[in-house]
């Protein structure tokens, strides 16, 4: 059971709660106490899809968002047989809020690559709560040109609040590490598979999330700005952040039905934070499928068709 719910999953945890109470209670009532908790779960289940199904899209920004939802490290080690990590930029340093490396899924031989909040108060500063800074986005961009080099397929799993929009960030080159990423990714002569796990924001989501095949898991955002951006931009006031939400249609449904995305990854009952290991297998088994179909496609043709789908952006 979880320790932290939303508020609009307060219902939920007041089920919950009514069970720990009934399983720690000293009274021995046997068989109704097993009734009444099962009873209890059913109950839990029904209400959970009621409201998972109505879910409004701050909701979803506040599901992508939750503190327990896996990140990027949580799912390497629940999709990948072996991860071996690669460090830095080769031009200034190591940023911890970018990972990549080199890494197995299923038979699949594959550069990996995303973005890492940190789950600790010290890991989240470590990894400046998943905004890379110039250095990580060079990272990837090393990366990329290796597995090019070597044949491997690239797989990426983005999940930010933004790229760092910090002075030094500026000033060692922020906006060209990104704009750089773009250019190389859509001209990279190996298969490019990405994956919205999390939060999918701005430019320093969009580094990495230039594909062939872009999925994005059902309660995951993708967005020009975050909502507390955008309301501050438009409005003068971050706590229009939930009106900012349901204007820029950032939850996975409006977002392919506008075309930016390919696929919708399925997330377990109440979303990836309530079962972390089905969610990694229904996210292994939607990258295993990709890479089988864009491997069997000659190199020449996923350029060709991923530039026309660049092109068609915006287009109605």
């Amino acid at each position: 059971m979880l320790s932290d719910y939303l508020d609009f999953e307060e219902p939920i945890a007041a089920l919950e709660n009514k069970i720990q109470d009934l399983q720690s209670s000293d009274e021995n009532l046997g068989n109704d106490l097993a009734k009444e908790i099962s009873k209890l779960n059913d109950s839990i289940i029904k209400l959970t899809e009621q409201i998972y199904k109505n879910l409004n899209i701050w909701q979803c920004v506040q599901v992508a968002r939750h503190p327990q939802r896996p990140h990027f490290i949580d799912l390497v080690d629940k999709i990948c047989s072996d991860f071996d990590e690669l460090h830095g930029d080769r031009q200034y340093g190591d940023d911890r809020a970018l990972v990549g490396g080199l890494a197995t899924i299923g038979n699949h031989r594959l550069v990996l690559i995303g973005q890492e909040k940190g789950r600790t108060t010290d890991d989240k500063i470590n990894r400046n709560f998943g905004m890379a800074q110039p250095e990580g986005y060079r990272k990837a961009g090393r990366l990329m040109k290796l597995a090019e080099q070597f044949s491997l397929p690239v797989v990426t799993l983005v999940d930010t609040p933004g790229a760092y929009p910090g002075i030094d960030s500026e000033e060692r080159g922020q906006s060209e590490a990104i704009a750089n990423n773009l250019l190389l990714m859509s001209s990279l002569k190996t298969p490019i598979l990405v994956n919205i796990i999390g939060e999918g924001g701005s430019g320093g989501a969009l580094a990495i999330a230039v594909g062939d095949h872009i999925s994005m898991m059902k309660y995951a955002t993708y967005s020009v700005a975050s909502p507390e951006a955008c309301a501050s931009i438009v409005w003068r006031d971050s706590d229009k952040a939930s009106d900012a939400a349901e204007a820029m249609l950032m939850n996975a449904e409006n977002i392919l039905r506008l075309k930016l995305i390919d696929e919708i990854v399925d997330e377990p009952l109440g979303g990836a934070h309530r079962n972390p290991d089905q969610a990694a297998l229904l996210l292994k088994k939607s990258i295993i499928e990709n890479l089988d179909n864009l491997k069997s496609i000659p190199i020449s043709s996923l350029i060709e068709t991923r530039y026309t789908k660049l092109m068609s952006y915006g287009n109605k």
